[in-house]
């Protein structure tokens, strides 16, 4: 074993003991479990927030990007940026109608709004379907990371085997207390890493930043600049959209959220995310630097630049320190996504079909779901080949299929019946299965329509959908409802 493995694993060590010690001196029912009994202040509420922000992603995807696309990967910042300013006004409110009406799981909110326990069941599927392939994300990029940094050591599926047992056992034991702790210590690691090696290594192989897109300027013309077609202003555009979307109705999001013990906690939250977005660059930089250092990585290859990179640069001992860091990217989100999918199955599917159900009994299917849910991501990450950057988008284009429903329940008189968003959701995620396992895009399906449409991204035609189907079924619910009562 070198030095690299034996900090890896410290830090593991060190991940369940602070998930164990979480819960001391808590009664952790399903409440405390899943929402921290609604006592989060400004950092806890950030350090979990910040989660969605700093995953496996961020480590392999954004470099990935940089690396393989070089500006489109830019979409990363603006919609980061743009999801705090949507968030800073809309979860307050959900905050607050959370906490009027006790509400845990994001499916409560949409059963309440909606006053349809079977709206509720259909929330948590798709929820469920759209939290699978980003677990799959954390996992697989766990294994990557391991793998690599402990020098090939330990084989990437043994790795993802010891993460997930690890983050199965601390998110049953303690829940969101243990994820908030292990944020602290992921959060100090991704700061002081992230900005060293995103300085460190553009002056050590170019003499500096400039030296560095001057070179890949000279090398790779256009590199840096949005193409006219394919990843262009358009695709561009449309993914930050979409994604912007999406973002805001993740159900973790909605945990984290709800765990805040008042709504001030959350816009402080919201002000503060921004800025550390910034330190997104500092891993783009680690990928534009790699594309002259390790040339030619093509494909899935191209997730490991920035390990690759690192192990060409530094000591071991410090190829342990990035991919501890890496290990705590994959933890604290895989913590929060396993626990909105038990969450919501056991709460807003189990307890809808056995409505005698004592809480107890609900909070304990909970957390026995938890390794459930585990060995199904297991089974995908294992028998999967989608690219680490693909799999997100994917999560993102089904989960964006509850943002129309979401925005209509804030209308004082909302015309959007039951019937209509469950027929909006529904339309949106068949769409979205169809054209994921089709591999189509807007330009296959429409070769004739102008290339600046061709190139938006394939999720719109899903959301447009969702919205026409939406309206159309809840007029004509609404009609016959109306009738139904004149009669």
């Amino acid at each position: 074993m070198n030095a690299a493995l034996y900090i890896i694993f410290a830090f593991l060590l060190l991940a369940i003991l602070l998930g164990i010690r979480a819960r001391k001196g808590k009664n952790m029912d399903l409440e405390q479990w899943s929402v921290g009994g609604r006592g989060f202040g400004t950092v806890l509420v950030f350090l979990l927030s910040a989660g969605e922000i700093y995953t496996t992603f961020t480590f392999l995807g954004a470099s990935s990007w940089a690396y393989g696309k070089g500006a489109p990967a830019f979409y990363i910042i603006a919609y980061v940026s743009l999801q705090s300013v949507l968030s800073y006004w809309i979860f307050p409110v959900i905050w607050k109608y959370a906490k009027e009406h006790h509400l845990i799981s994001q499916s409560d909110f949409f059963v309440s709004k909606y006053k349809s326990a079977y709206l509720g069941i259909l929330v948590a599927f798709i929820g469920v379907i759209s939290i699978i392939p980003y677990i799959v994300l954390q996992i697989e990029g766990l294994g990557i990371i391991v793998s690599v940094a402990s020098y090939g050591l330990i084989s990437s599926n043994t790795a993802v085997w010891i993460g997930v047992i690890a983050v199965t056992l601390y998110v049953m034991i303690s829940g969101i207390h243990g994820s908030a702790w292990t944020a602290v210590i992921k959060d100090i690691m991704i700061f002081s890493i992230v900005v060293f090696i995103g300085i460190y290594i553009p002056f050590h192989y170019y003499g500096g930043m400039e030296p560095m897109f001057k070179d890949i300027q000279a090398t790779k013309q256009g590199f840096l600049t949005l193409p006219s077609s394919g990843l262009s202003i358009s695709w561009f555009i449309s993914t930050v959209l979409m994604t912007d979307l999406g973002a805001i109705v993740w159900p973790h999001i909605f945990m984290a959220n709800y765990s805040a013990k008042n709504a001030k906690a959350i816009r402080k939250n919201y002000i503060i995310i921004p800025l550390y977005t910034l330190m997104l660059l500092f891993i783009f930089f680690v990928g534009f630097a790699a594309v002259e250092q390790i040339p030619n990585l093509k494909g899935s290859e191209s997730d490991l630049v920035l390990l690759k990179l690192s192990i060409k640069t530094f000591n071991p001992w410090f190829v342990g320190l990035i991919g501890a860091t890496g290990l705590l990217t994959a933890l604290v989100p895989g913590s929060m996504l396993l626990m909105a999918a038990s969450t919501s199955l056991a709460k807003n599917v189990y307890k809808v079909f056995v409505p005698n159900a004592r809480e107890k009994q609900v909070s304990n299917l909970a957390k026995y779901l938890v390794p459930v849910i585990s060995l199904v991501c297991v089974f995908f990450t294992l028998n999967g080949g989608k690219g680490i950057v693909l799999l997100l988008l994917m999560g993102y284009s089904f989960i964006t299929q509850l943002f129309p429903a979401l925005v209509c329940s804030f209308m004082k008189n909302n015309f959007v019946t039951k019937q209509g968003a469950a027929a909006g959701m529904i339309a949106g995620v068949i769409t979205v299965a169809y054209i994921t396992f089709t591999n189509e895009s807007i330009g296959y399906m429409f070769p004739s329509w102008p290339q600046v449409i061709k190139d938006l991204n394939v999720g719109i035609i899903a959301l447009i959908l969702n919205i026409i189907v939406t309206v159309t079924v809840s007029l004509i619910t609404k009609r016959n409802i109306k009738v139904a009562t004149l009669n």
